[in-house]
């Protein structure tokens, strides 16, 4: 029976398959060598990013670093060894914390600083991974080769981590504490052990205990109570008077450190108090969620540990804990980001979703998740509370015995596509998927992207003197081309009303309504053509980064050479404020025009899948209009068009050069599923019936109608043959 089960479980986990393409030796070589190139990059990427952390750390002022820290530690730089720890209300840690690190107190505070860190680091890098180790098997070969130094990045990233080397937090202890107890080798008096220090570290914690007693673990949730309170008694024992302060006047640590209110407390507490509710209605309702989060969560958590999922188990108690927690503070919201090892969605193409949405969640600031609106704004601030309710209670992960644990429905896909060139496209190893891709996740990389492009714009170089330079470059250069018009025509614009507040109005208004516009049509009626045409459009938003980095240049409205901004009026450029835009973003990123190359994406694609003339003549006119405009309103060069131009070619070159795909795929109809088919097998003999059809007919198999439904499907696309990644399906 055991052998059966194992040879089931490598069979579900895909590690029996015979590959579909390439089983030579060549192509197993091939293989090969690009996974040991990809592992090497992933390690020396994990490695690069921890030590630029310890690095961002250790090259702060003494002031401004480990500033928690400073709060264990007492005058010359040594701990606390007289006093209470709880004076300035600064320190959130337990009693038990504070004797754990008596013995440092003949550190002197430079070279605690140094260990500190170099500590806090080494944690982490044995935290990401016991969390390798720990995933749900069975696992792929090459999943558990990435898997240690993939780990270790999103830790390094995540904002707990750097928030708890920013600020010398011992929040990495208790969970590494609780993920070794996951461990196949870690026995039941071991678990009891550790997850009874954990507790006496962050008492929230002590949820593990229970989730122990649920699951049939009895003597390790009464070893994990008992190591608790032996803990805490040692720490009342040697310091009775913090002990008192921290368990009977702040109640388990509740009211230390920041205003429960504000929007470092990511708990079930702190919101309803940052929405208005205070006093018996807020203790009450508080109490209802609480226990309401607690149930629902905790009896996720013992179903995924029964399954064998003890790495979710542990993220699903994690969070629970941070949600129910009085207070919940940044370096303690690690749970969250361990909740990525759940699987969730029917598709291939939906397994990213939970995962990035958790990393972006758990890895950027609220202000580049969401837009600084009213109604997404407060989304934004309570991020990682939503995610961890979200992993708590509300995600359906998959089980181990379901049958997409690890066989999604299918992607379609096209092979590589063919080109003249022998060395077209260089990324032959990548797939392109021809379906519709998920909406959460392309708005959210979208939202990312954006706020990537803004913050890098806004970042890039703008001193005066330089961006005026550049300027009277691009003037002394379109005037020996002899299309030096701006000042002819902004002359124009200003002095006719209409003509002004037409442009004023298009600049501001179809920049992003066109482009978005576009986008949301093709993802809802071309779903390959979607993916075809934002890839170019991407690649030249990057290249119009580079663009703003290297040539800052300033637009014509602040040259201050007789030019009029027709929608701010006057510049005063005197005044490092001018012009109402100036706090928005960068004033010098004129070159390349993004107007001009958004718009003449957008009238490329429009002119090619435009079904009528009329609209692929519009499409053709957006651009050209477009240059007009922001000629006409002071803010660009005819030669930043130009740029706009030159950047959106070189997008469709670059997808070209890297994936081979040139001219726009075409549509292909989904295939039709074995159910499906059967379905309009038995219309058709329906219909073969009421038409007059002879008993003795030739019936129609599912398999038969299928193809019938998909022989458009069945022709190869321009760039590729299309074919369908499958696993075997059962009728």
């Amino acid at each position: 029976m055991g052998e059966r089960q194992g040879v089931a479980n490598v069979e579900r986990s895909g590690l029996g398959r015979t590959p579909d393409t390439g089983s030579g030796p060549g192509a197993v070589g091939a293989r090969t060598s690009r996974t040991r190139m990809g592992l090497a990059a992933l390690w020396l990427l994990a490695g690069l990013l921890a030590v630029r952390q310890a690095a961002a750390v250790l090259r702060l002022p003494p002031d401004e670093r480990l500033t928690d820290l400073e709060t264990w530690i007492g005058e010359e730089g040594v701990l606390h060894v007289r006093g209470s720890l709880y004076d300035g209300d600064s320190f959130t840690g337990t009693p038990f914390s504070g004797l754990v690190l008596k013995p440092l107190t003949r550190a002197a505070e430079q070279s605690l600083g140094v260990a500190w860190t170099f500590g806090t680091l080494l944690l982490v890098v044995i935290l990401g991974l016991v969390a390798a180790r720990a995933l749900p098997g069975p696992v792929s070969r090459r999943t558990s080769l990435i898997a240690a130094p993939l780990a270790i990045s999103l830790l390094v990233l995540s904002l707990p981590v750097r928030n708890t080397f920013t600020l010398g937090q011992t929040s990495i202890i208790p969970v590494l504490l609780v993920v070794l107890t996951v461990l196949p080798s870690t026995s039941g008096r071991q678990a009891g052990v550790l997850i009874g220090v954990a507790a006496a570290l962050q008492p929230a914690l002590l949820l593990f205990a229970v989730v122990l007693w649920l699951i049939g673990r009895r003597r390790a949730a009464a070893l994990a109570g008992a190591t608790f309170a032996v803990c805490t008694a040692l720490a009342w024992a040697a310091m009775p008077h913090d002990s008192w302060t921290y368990w009977g006047h702040h109640i388990g640590g509740a009211g230390l450190g920041a205003p429960a209110d504000s929007l470092s407390n990511q708990s079930l507490h702190g919101l309803l108090l940052r929405i208005g509710l205070e006093g018996p209605v807020e203790l009450a309702l508080l109490a209802v969620l609480a226990v309401a989060v607690a149930v629902i969560g905790l009896r996720r958590a013992v179903h995924y540990a029964k399954d064998g999922q003890l790495l979710l188990a542990a993220a699903i108690t994690g969070s629970v804990a941070l949600a129910v927690s009085p207070t919940s503070w940044q370096h303690q919201q690690l749970w969250i980001l361990l909740a990525v090892v759940g699987r969730v969605g029917r598709r291939g193409s939906d397994r990213l979703v939970w995962p990035v949405l958790v990393v972006l969640a758990m890895s950027l600031s609220r202000t580049a998740l969401l837009p600084d609106i009213e109604i997404l704004g407060h989304i934004g601030y309570n991020a990682p509370l939503l995610a961890a309710l979200a992993a708590a209670c509300v995600v359906p992960f998959h089980s181990r015995t379901s049958p997409r644990w690890d066989d999604p429905e299918p992607t379609p896909v096209a092979d590589p596509a063919k080109s003249r060139y022998a060395w077209v496209p260089l990324l032959r190893f990548l797939k392109r998927p021809l379906s519709r891709p998920n909406l959460m996740l392309e708005l959210m990389l979208i939202r990312v992207g954006y706020f990537a492009y803004s913050w890098i714009r806004a970042h890039a170089p703008d001193e005066r003197s330089v961006a005026e330079g550049h300027g009277d470059q691009v003037l002394t250069l379109e005037s020996r081309l002899h299309i030096d018009i701006e000042h002819w025509f902004n002359a124009i614009v200003a002095d006719t009303s209409w003509l002004k507040h037409f442009m004023n109005w298009y600049y501001s208004t179809f920049h992003f309504l066109i482009p978005l516009s576009l986008l949301a049509w093709l993802y809802l009626r071309r779903p390959a053509t979607y993916r075809w045409a934002r890839t170019p459009l991407a690649f030249a938003t990057m290249l119009a980064l580079v663009g703003f980095w290297l040539y800052p240049l300033a637009p014509p409205r602040l040259m201050g050479l007789g030019y009029v901004d027709t929608a701010h009026g006057p510049q005063d450029l005197n005044n490092p404020d001018f012009g109402a835009l100036t706090k928005l973003s960068n004033q010098y990123a004129a070159m390349p025009s993004l107007h001009v190359g958004w718009s003449l994406w957008c009238g490329v694609v429009i002119a090619i899948v435009a079904p009528y003339m009329w609209a692929k003549v519009l499409g053709i006119l957006y651009p050209l209009l477009t240059t007009a405009v922001i000629v006409g309103t002071a803010n660009h060069y005819v030669l930043d068009a130009v740029g706009g131009a030159a950047i959106v070619s070189a997008g469709f070159g670059l997808q070209y050069v890297l994936l081979g795909v040139g001219k726009r795929p075409r549509e292909e109809a989904p295939p039709l599923s074995a159910a499906m088919g059967a379905a309009v097998a038995r219309a058709r003999g329906l219909v073969r019936q009421r038409g007059g059809g002879h008993d003795d007919a030739e019936p129609v198999d599912a398999e038969s109608a299928g193809k019938d439904r998909s022989d458009a499907a069945d022709e190869p696309p321009k760039g590729g043959q299309a074919r369908v990644e499958h696993h075997d399906q059962r009728v």
